[in-house]
């Protein structure tokens, strides 16, 4: 993996991370991890993650809060 590629993946991360903790502004959380275009960010988000930045988001958080709940009855 190339310095930049690194990068990349460490921004990505990060804007995961943003998104399960306080979801929302997707467009924003690109910005504020270094993304000035939009689709840019949503692309290179999906093509990392599998899906797109507020889906991936919603995702986990369902999927967390789920194995949080404990067993069903």
């Amino acid at each position: 993996m190339s310095p930049v590629q690194f990068q990349k993946r460490i921004r990505l991360q990060h804007a995961r991370s943003m998104l399960v903790a306080h979801p929302g502004d997707v467009a924003g959380v690109g910005h504020r991890v270094g993304y000035d275009n939009p689709s840019q960010f949503n692309r290179e988000y999906r093509r990392l993650f599998g899906a797109s930045p507020g889906k991936d988001a919603h995702g986990i958080r369902t999927n967390t809060a789920l194995s949080h709940a404990g067993p069903l009855p």
